[in-house]
């Protein structure tokens, strides 16, 4: 972030709370309570829902529809593909996401000295305290981890192509169900490579 602190970002699975029995609930409701207790810092949980994106899923359907040699089975193939398209045509079909947001700064965190307490913390940087802020927000992610573990939950932490592709789509839903997202990872190393050669020149 801009002023030196760092986020991480979990997208943990959802569990269907209404489905499960009376004691199941008690202890689900515990393990989160439990949950809160332990972690000493905040979280922001977010949800995401957007119009289910299906195109992947129909170009998989029509390389199987064309590579199948069974006429009957390329014939239902093809009527199950119809039936998808009608069905998306219908109705908007949404996908919920969640995600959980673990912050840190390095500002706010003690230390000790006279000079620190009176002139206060610089932002970290890369040739600075980068690697360790880094080390501590990836410990908290995978302190949340295992917190919602016994909940059922399960999580992982996003990537930068992830990240990248999630901040597109949330900051662009109209555009990102027409146009895809390139290659981030292709084009990231591409700007970084590029970048490098700027800065050797300079």
């Amino acid at each position: 972030m801009k002023d030196g602190s760092l986020r991480a970002v979990l997208m943990v699975n959802s569990i269907n709370f209404n489905l499960k029995s009376q004691m199941e609930k008690e202890s689900i409701l515990n393990s989160y309570k439990n949950f809160l207790n332990s972690i000493s810092f905040p979280l922001q949980i977010v949800l995401q829902s957007r119009v289910l994106d299906l195109d992947d899923y129909l170009d998989k359907l029509k390389k199987a529809h064309q590579a199948q040699r069974n006429e009957l089975l390329q014939l239902q193939t093809k009527e199950y593909m119809s039936f998808i398209q009608d069905l998306i045509g219908i109705a908007n079909i949404m996908s919920k996401t969640f995600y959980i947001v673990i912050p840190y700064n390095p500002s706010t965190q003690p230390q000790q000295g006279l000079f620190a307490r009176l002139f206060g913390h610089k932002p970290i940087t890369p040739a600075g305290r980068f690697k360790e802020a880094k080390e501590e927000v990836l410990n908290r992610s995978n302190l949340v981890a295992n917190g919602l573990s016994p909940l059922g939950l399960n999580s992982i932490l996003l990537n930068t192509e992830e990240l990248i592709d999630l901040f597109y789509t949330t900051y662009n839903p109209d555009v990102a169900r027409r146009q895809k997202l390139f290659n981030v990872s292709r084009v990231d190393a591409d700007i970084i490579t590029s970048l490098n050669n700027q800065k050797n020149q300079e």
